[in-house]
């Protein structure tokens, strides 16, 4: 018997009555420490990938072929579900279709589809424009076909950014149109307060991720609260990636004024060891071992 796939797996992590905690990636090291520290599951957050592949602001910079290159290497990484970013969707419902296969032939548990107006932004730093709420289900639909018409091992994740662009109530009206498609996980980006948070979760039906953006437009509440409200996600996108960026500015402030930044480094040992040497160098004796010896 075939083990499950990412979406089969997501989906029982979803079906837990729980709040998930979500650190959220952008390459295959930031995957690979997610996983080691325990969590069931990771997404990779396309702000991360565009600053962290090319040092670009989350402004739709980069192409399908790249944010599926980036994508490979963290699902090749790991073992756990990764949900993944595919914005807009890249295009019309056609385009929609083949970024949903893609994500799905890449690995992925889940592939987010969004309203956003092309070329889209990270929706905390100002969105003012969506699309259509027709065009916004005609996306969605087409990528809930071509999960099911082809078969494909994996969830949609459908987000609204029209809170921002135009009100709450465009907004949960569109999350409870996304369900009814039969859209896997729900998101609606950018709600301005707790009401808001729990008026989401409890007035449209389906299953529920809360974005938790230090600094951003939604109040920062614990999982705990989140989980009463009835949310199943809690996701983290920046976390690791601010963390990561201030201790590398912090080390490259040592070093400019002539000090090392000893007492910050990982010790090389565990940096091995957390990389992958140490899985690798035994693995690599164990088939030396079985080599048979040179005729003399």
């Amino acid at each position: 018997m075939s083990a499950p796939g990412p979406a089969a797996r997501m989906r029982a992590l979803l079906a837990e009555d729980v709040c998930h905690v979500m650190p959220c990636c952008w390459d295959g090291l930031s995957a690979r420490l997610i996983e080691q520290a325990e969590f069931p599951f990771t997404f990779m957050s396309g702000f991360s990938v565009a600053a962290g592949r090319a040092g670009l602001p989350d402004t739709g910079l980069l192409s399908l072929g790249e944010i599926l290159d980036t994508g490979r290497a963290i699902t090749g990484a790991v073992s756990i579900p990764v949900l993944g970013d595919g914005d807009t969707g890249h295009g019309n419902a056609m385009n929609v279709r083949r970024t949903v296969r893609e994500f799905a032939r890449a690995g992925f548990a889940a592939v987010m589809i969004e309203d956003q107006v092309s070329p889209k932004r990270c929706g905390h730093t100002g969105v003012k424009e969506v699309v259509r709420r027709q065009e916004a289900l005609t996306r969605i639909r087409a990528a809930v076909e071509a999960r099911d018409e082809e078969d494909l091992d994996i969830l949609i994740l459908a987000r609204t950014d029209a809170r921002a662009a135009l009100g709450l109530e465009e907004a949960l009206a569109r999350a409870a149109a996304f369900h009814e498609l039969g859209a896997d996980i729900l998101f609606v980006e950018a709600p301005r307060s707790r009401k808001e948070l729990a008026r989401t979760a409890r007035e449209v039906p389906g299953t529920h991720m809360a974005n938790m953006l230090e600094g951003g437009l939604t109040p920062f509440l614990p999982p705990a609260e989140l989980e009463q409200m009835g949310y199943r996600i809690a996701a983290y996108p920046l976390t690791l990636l601010s963390a990561a960026m201030r201790a590398m500015r912090a080390a490259l402030a040592e070093m400019k004024a002539g000090r090392h930044p000893h007492g910050m480094l990982m010790d090389f040992g565990e940096l091995k060891t957390t990389i992958g040497f140490d899985d690798y160098d035994a693995m690599a004796a164990r088939y030396a071992a079985a080599e048979p010896e040179a005729d003399e």
